[in-house]
């Protein structure tokens, strides 16, 4: 059965308003150390050297959320205010102290990264195989909890196929979306890799790419499909339902077979737990 949010975690993810509501400390910068599940990165220098003018006029406006750790405070909410405020030299931030467990503490900052930060197409990418990794849900349950559909999750997913290179060229903003997702369709990585350093190099845009890619004609061309009878493709279904993800029932005259796709080693993981393998856990 999948796992929901965790138990009081959709009353900790409430607005962040309502901050301002609940205790604020002046905390020392010294004792706050960064969030480890953040899934941001990269911070981009000009929007953070804004904020940091900001702070030196203005001071943090809003606290960061944080929780107690052995060596002082983890920050859950915030990391960008924290960094301006270390950057304008501030002894100490206002925050709020929340009792958090591991679990509550990955959730939340990771729905809140999802829903306030300009997170890069493949850190969004990360913020849902990690969300669907550690709740164990299906694509389509983790659709529903972030309010987008589940061709938007499926497609991010498919970013991480993409080699190291092409993902550090998207999270530094050298490839859009539009050229993962068009890169991704392409069956050689290779082949991948260099059209990526093209679009770099040459400034192509996504219908150029598309374009050079359907010319060379590399493109994942599905086989057509068997048509499977009513009752299996139910099945197909209800399986692709359970397990979050692709999959194929391919039957022959007295033998078939189920192919189930992943998209990385935790997704496999993720799977293999739900087929029971307890090794896997």
């Amino acid at each position: 059965m999948a796992k929901g949010l965790g138990k009081g975690v959709s009353n900790l993810f409430k607005d962040m308003s309502s901050i301002h509501d609940e205790h604020v400390q002046q905390l020392s910068v010294k004792d706050i150390r960064p969030n480890p599940y953040q899934p941001r990165k990269i911070f981009e220098e000009t929007p953070l050297e804004e904020l940091t003018h900001s702070v030196k006029e203005h001071g943090i406006l809003q606290p960061i959320i944080v929780r107690k750790s052995l060596k002082g405070f983890e920050i859950v909410a915030g990391e960008r205010r924290f960094r301006a405020a270390k950057a304008a030299d501030m002894a100490h931030v206002p925050a709020v102290v929340r009792d958090l467990n591991d679990r509550q503490m990955m959730e939340l900052s990771v729905l809140e990264n999802l829903q306030r930060e300009d997170l890069t197409p493949v850190e969004e990418a990360k913020a849902y195989e990690t969300l669907m990794n550690k709740l164990q849900i299906s694509q389509e349950e983790l659709a529903k909890k972030v309010g987008k559909s589940r061709p938007h999750i499926a497609n991010h997913l498919r970013l991480l196929q993409l080699s190291d290179g092409i993902q550090k060229k998207m999270s530094q903003r050298k490839l859009s979306m539009g050229h993962g997702r068009a890169l991704a369709g392409l069956k050689d990585p290779e082949a991948a890799d260099q059209l990526a350093e093209k679009v770099v190099k040459e400034g192509l845009n996504v219908r150029q790419l598309e374009k050079i890619i359907q010319e060379v004609g590399n493109t994942r061309k599905e086989k057509p499909k068997t048509k499977l009878d009513p009752h299996l493709k139910q099945q197909e279904t209800v399986l692709r339902e359970r397990f979050g993800t692709s999959v194929a029932i391919k039957k022959s005259k007295n033998k078939g077979k189920i192919e189930i796709e992943f998209m990385s080693e935790d997704d496999l993981q993720r799977i293999l737990t739900l087929l029971g393998d307890e090794s896997a856990e």
